[in-house]
């Protein structure tokens, strides 16, 4: 079996964030100096909810930036948009676990009352049947019916930002920044379907 060099990049690069923030709450743990700051569950929710939304942008990007390069996406795509996964689900657990310790009538009152905590949900709920579907084996089962559930990505992408403005109270610069490239990138997308349209009726 031969390895890809640049698959094997792709996989150590998306994986360092969760490896350097495993290793901070095992210093944590140990009572030894980290960079959690003084509240450390308050942190780690901040650092994978920002690396989910990036890894999210970035699922976006990729068709955007394979026709520039001319580089093949679509293996590439599903790796990224499943380490979005994976950091959605490390953010989902710390809120489940750390912050509520499993206190479910709580969970539930949150999620309901608090429309920021109700987009989170919606776009973590809708993350898992696109990490679920995106074994080799279903997505050829599935054939078209795949694209089709995986564009569910851009609506999972808007309530994943609005969750994250909605969430901080105090400095909004990273989540504004969030929304500016979601909303370039939406745009480059209408472009290229509008230009994508436009050339198929030239060829009527």
């Amino acid at each position: 079996m031969k390895i890809n060099p640049r698959r094997l990049l792709l996989h150590i690069v998306c994986v360092i964030p969760a490896l350097w923030l495993f290793w901070q709450i095992w210093l944590w743990y140990n009572f030894a100096s980290h960079e959690l700051t003084a509240n450390p569950i308050e942190y780690i929710t901040d650092f994978t909810g920002d690396w989910t939304i990036r890894f999210l942008l970035l699922t976006l990007a990729i068709t955007p930036l394979a026709r520039l390069t001319k580089i093949k996406s679509p293996k590439y795509r599903r790796a990224i948009g499943l380490y979005a996964f994976f950091y959605g689900l490390l953010h989902f657990l710390n809120y489940m676990v750390l912050d509520y310790f499993f206190d479910w009538p709580l969970i539930l009152e949150d999620i309901f009352k608090r429309p920021a905590i109700t987009f989170g949900m919606l776009a973590f709920t809708m993350l898992i049947p696109l990490a679920v579907t995106s074994i080799k084996f279903i997505i050829k089962k599935m054939a078209a019916n795949w694209q089709k559930l995986h564009r569910l990505i851009y609506l999972i992408t808007v309530f994943a930002v609005v969750h994250n403005y909605m969430m901080v109270k105090a400095d909004v610069l990273i989540p504004v920044i969030h929304a500016m490239i979601l909303f370039g990138l939406l745009g480059v997308r209408v472009f290229l379907s509008f230009k994508k349209r436009k050339r198929a009726m030239k060829n009527i």
